[in-house]
C-alpha cells in the first residue's frame, strides 16, 4: 500500500481527490468536521446548467471512496511537520501521520443578517438561497407562502461589497438564481418573478443560454439596479424599493418572497488550520496558493496542496478539475 494522504474536508473536492487516490494505490484519510460528506452541494436540490439532481453527484463520489477512512464530526487540533511526515492531531486525540495533506475546507456563506436593510432574520418572508435550497429538497419553512404571486430575487449579498468586507465575485450566485427562478416558475407558473443585479457574470459553458431560456421561456424579469431598502407591509407581504439604472428610474415593488442571494466567503478558521504550517492567508482570507496562475492547487509548503473553493470562490467543475489537478501533484512529490 501506497503513503497515507490526509484530506481536510469532505465536500465534493475533498470526496473527487479520495477517489482519485484510491484509484492510485494512496491510502486517503478524509476529516469532516460535519456529521455528513457532500458539503454545501450536500444541501442543493439540482445543478446548473443541466439541472441534474445534486443527490446524484454527491451519492456517486461516495460510492467513489470506498475503503477511505473518513472522519466524521472531527475538528483538526493542529498540523506539524517532523522531518518528511506531517502528523495531523485530530480533536478527538487521534494522531495520523501522513506524506501529504491536501487542504479540501471549502467557503462559507456570507451571513446575510449582516445586511440589515434587507431584513433577513426580520422580516418573515426574506430567505437565502440556501433556505430556498432545503426548501425545495423538502423540509418545511412557514418563511415560505403557499402560493407566491411575487417572488424577488437580490444578487451579491455579501459579495462585491466593501462595506461587507468581501469584494469577491462568488461566480456562482448569478446562475443560482437564475436556477432557483426558473424552479420557482416551474412551481409556480402565474407568479411573476424579478431577479435585481448589478450585472450578470455568466462565463460558464451553457450559462449564457441557460439566461437566456429563463428570459424567453419562463418569463423572468432582470432588473439591474440595487435593492435599498426592504419594508413590511400590514398584511406581511413585503415592499422593496430599488432603482432600474437602464431605464434611470426608481422602482417600487409588493412581493410575497425574497430570496437574497448570499455570496461565498472564506472559512473563519482558515487561519488556525495553518497556523502550525505557517503558510498564511491571501489577502481575502482563503488560503493562499503558491500562485494564481500555474500553481493554484500547490501551496508554498512541500508536500501540502489545495483543491476547490478553499482558495476562492470556484464553480462545481473547476472544483472537480482542482482535486484531480492536485492528486496528480500530490502523487508526483509522493514519487520523487
Amino acid at each position: 500500500m501506497k503513503p497515507a494522504v490526509a484530506i481536510i474536508g469532505g465536500g465534493i473536492a475533498g470526496m473527487e481527490a479520495a477517489r482519485q487516490l484510491l484509484l492510485l494505490g494512496y491510502t486517503p484519510i478524509m476529516i469532516e468536521k460535519s456529521d455528513h460528506l457532500g458539503g454545501h452541494v450536500g444541501e442543493w436540490h439540482c445543478l446548473f446548467p443541466d439541472m441534474s439532481p445534486a443527490a446524484d453527484l454527491v451519492e456517486n463520489l461516495k460510492n467513489g471512496i470506498k475503503g477511505a477512512t473518513v472522519f466524521l464530526e472531527t475538528g483538526i487540533a493542529f498540523i506539524n511537520r517532523i522531518r518528511d511526515t506531517y502528523n495531523v492531531m485530530l480533536d478527538n486525540g487521534i494522531s495520523i501521520p501522513c506524506q501529504a495533506v491536501l487542504f479540501a475546507t471549502g467557503y462559507e456563506l456570507f451571513d446575510a443578517a449582516k445586511k440589515e436593510e434587507y431584513g433577513y432574520g426580520i422580516y418573515n418572508h426574506v430567505v437565502t438561497n440556501r433556505d430556498l435550497e432545503l426548501w425545495f429538497g423538502g423540509r418545511e419553512d412557514a418563511r415560505f407562502p403557499a402560493k407566491p404571486s411575487t417572488i424577488g430575487f437580490v444578487h451579491c449579498v455579501g459579495s462585491r461589497d466593501i462595506k461587507a468586507g468581501n469584494m469577491q465575485c462568488s461566480k456562482v450566485c448569478c446562475m443560482t438564481a437564475i436556477k432557483q427562478a426558473i424552479e420557482m416558475k416551474e412551481k409556480f407558473p402565474k407568479a411573476e418573478i424579478y431577479c435585481f443585479y448589478m450585472d450578470l457574470r455568466l462565463f460558464g459553458k451553457k450559462y449564457e443560454d441557460f439566461y437566456i431560456k429563463a428570459q424567453r421561456d419562463h418569463g423572468i424579469h432582470f432588473i439591474r439596479g440595487r435593492v435599498s431598502e426592504v419594508g413590511e407591509n400590514y398584511d406581511g407581504t413585503l415592499q422593496i424599493k430599488a432603482e432600474d439604472t437602464l431605464n434611470g428610474k426608481p422602482l417600487k415593488l409588493n412581493l410575497d418572497l425574497l430570496v437574497l442571494m448570499a455570496g461565498m466567503v472564506c472559512g473563519k478558521d482558515n487561519a488556525k488550520l495553518t497556523a502550525g504550517l505557517r503558510m498564511g492567508l491571501d489577502t481575502d482570507g482563503f488560503l493562499r496558493s503558491r500562485d494564481n496562475i500555474y500553481g493554484v492547487t500547490d501551496s508554498n509548503r512541500r508536500g501540502v496542496f489545495f483543491a476547490g473553493a478553499c482558495t476562492g470562490t470556484k464553480t462545481i467543475p473547476e472544483t472537480i478539475s482542482e482535486a484531480r489537478a492536485a492528486v496528480l501533484g500530490i502523487h508526483n512529490y509522493l514519487m520523487k
